[in-house]
């Protein structure tokens, strides 16, 4: 039988017999981590929404899948070691050991993130941010990867990319926790890895059919998703940042109006700026910058005060939009701006930390103690703030490009899909099923084209445009491309 008992007061006591301790754990602080952990969870089917929307409709369920399947698979991997690797407390300075394998220990003992709430909660909390992670990366594979081989990636890149950098982030034996890096809720371990990986998915796998050419350049298939998305995530992130608190304190309410001014900001900041293009009023910009604001506040939602947060959004908003661009100019396909969002968001985030964090905010909550940034007159803390970046950034890139061509070059575990399959979408390839039960599907994958007939079918099936009808001149025009298309289907 487990050894607590309660006290006159109501609280949660654990006696360790070994050291003759008695823990107090705050059944208030306890009830606030389960209900972060639950809004954390709300989030992963948020990004595989958020992804859905963004895409063309023959691939729209392989991201709501995603989200799901990746869950399943870290849940797993987390209770296998990723728990231990990341937060043994006989962890070294970049990873920990297999004290905690299947585990085993991890019940009443106070926690390695905070003596106020047990081992077993911190563990399951921690799990939403190891869950969340990869997911954020793998939708560098949206549209031409397959499905299977990602499952063995999202475990593979969980051990020994996000473990290690949760390690020394966040477990006091890491080095950058013990050398004072701040980072609250993830900038580095969650936003920075998870962009970067994206971003070496995005050089590994190549472009995708078409390109460059006007194919590509659609709007997301269905806004409402993205929408939908959004306030899954805007929703969870109130458990994300708030719940990184570890109790239920005024840091915790500090968290949590920092993040929802830094995501208001940031979503009519990146909507400003996308006016200014086209004037229209552009939902899914609002939603990007409001999304760029969060991640960018994430880092520092237990250290500044509600003025720095307007800047966070701006900066992240402007900084993330203008960071789409880089694709152009780097010449790879990152279909959802991973990259730009959550690296370039991540690294922001990160840097202006270590500028506006005040001991004085982190103080909320009666506990922490930290030197601060800048506004503090600790001017080393920017250093701490860039190393940690550099890191996540360099190491996530390396280690993530090394599993891609360790598996490339295993049979059945290759990411790159088919040629077919980007032509049918990845849904019917990989699934043999679809989001909307086929209705509107030949406007993706070219069918039924009766103004255009056989011809003009094979055109659309081949160069997987979104649009199939676009008149008498562009069928023409077409033509070259149609034959040299059904030639190299013969050969």
């Amino acid at each position: 039988m487990v050894n607590v008992t309660y006290d006159a007061s109501g609280d949660l006591n654990w006696y360790d017999p070994k050291t003759g301790t008695t823990w107090v754990y705050n059944l208030g602080d306890i009830a606030w981590v389960i209900a972060a952990t639950a809004l954390v969870w709300i989030m992963i089917p948020g990004v595989g929404f958020f992804y859905s929307g963004l895409l063309r409709r023959k691939n729209a369920l392989s991201m709501i899948w995603l989200s799901m399947t990746t869950l399943a698979v870290v849940s797993f991997q987390w209770f296998f070691w990723g728990f231990s690797l990341a937060f043994s407390d006989t962890a070294n300075s970049f990873i920990g050991d297999l004290r905690y394998f299947g585990l085993k220990g991890v019940l009443e003992a106070p926690s390695i993130g905070s003596s106020r709430i047990p081992s077993l909660m911190f563990c399951v909390y921690q799990l939403m941010f190891a869950a969340i992670t990869p997911m954020l990366a793998v939708g560098a594979l949206a549209e031409h990867g397959r499905l299977g081989p990602i499952l063995v990636f999202v475990f593979i890149w969980s051990t020994i990319v996000y473990d290690p950098i949760a390690c020394w982030t966040w477990n006091t034996n890491g080095w950058s926790n013990k050398h004072g890096g701040l980072d609250f809720a993830g900038g580095t371990p969650v936003h920075i890895s998870s962009g970067t990986a994206a971003l070496a998915i995005s050089i590994y796998l190549g472009k995708r059919r078409g390109y460059g050419t006007p194919r590509l350049a659609y709007k997301p298939h269905n806004s409402s998703y993205v929408v939908l998305g959004t306030v899954f995530l805007w929703f969870g992130w109130f458990g994300f940042n708030g719940g990184s608190a570890l109790g239920a304190n005024l840091r915790a309410i500090q968290a949590c109006i920092v993040t929802n001014l830094a995501a208001s900001v940031g979503g009519l900041t990146w909507m400003l700026w996308d006016y200014r293009l086209e004037r229209k009023w552009s939902v899914i910009g609002f939603c990007s910058g409001a999304v760029s604001g969060l991640v960018a506040i994430t880092p520092a939602s237990g250290y500044v005060g509600s003025p720095a947060a307007v800047l966070f959004g701006v900066l992240g908003g402007t900084i993330c939009n203008f960071a789409t661009q880089l694709k152009f100019f780097l010449h790879y396909d990152d279909a959802l701006d991973i990259f730009a969002v959550h690296a370039i968001g991540g690294i922001v985030g990160n840097v202006l930390t270590g500028i506006f964090a005040q001991s004085s905010v982190a103080g909320f909550d009666g506990i922490a103690n930290i030197p601060g940034g800048w506004l503090d007159s600790h001017w080393v803390q920017l250093g701490w703030q860039l190393a940690d970046s550099c890191a996540g950034f360099g190491y996530s890139l390396v280690v993530t490009t090394i599993i891609l061509w360790v598996m490339h070059f295993i049979p059945g575990l290759r990411l790159r899909c088919d040629e077919e399959a980007e032509i049918v979408g990845i849904d019917d390839y990989d699934m043999g099923e679809f989001a909307y039960d086929y209705v509107g599907l030949e406007q993706d994958l070219g069918i039924k084209d009766i103004e255009g007939g056989l011809e003009r079918e094979r055109i659309n099936a081949t160069t997987g445009g979104r649009e199939p009808r676009h008149g008498v001149a562009d069928a023409d025009s077409s033509a070259g491309a149609s034959d040299t298309a059904a030639e190299k289907r013969a050969t």
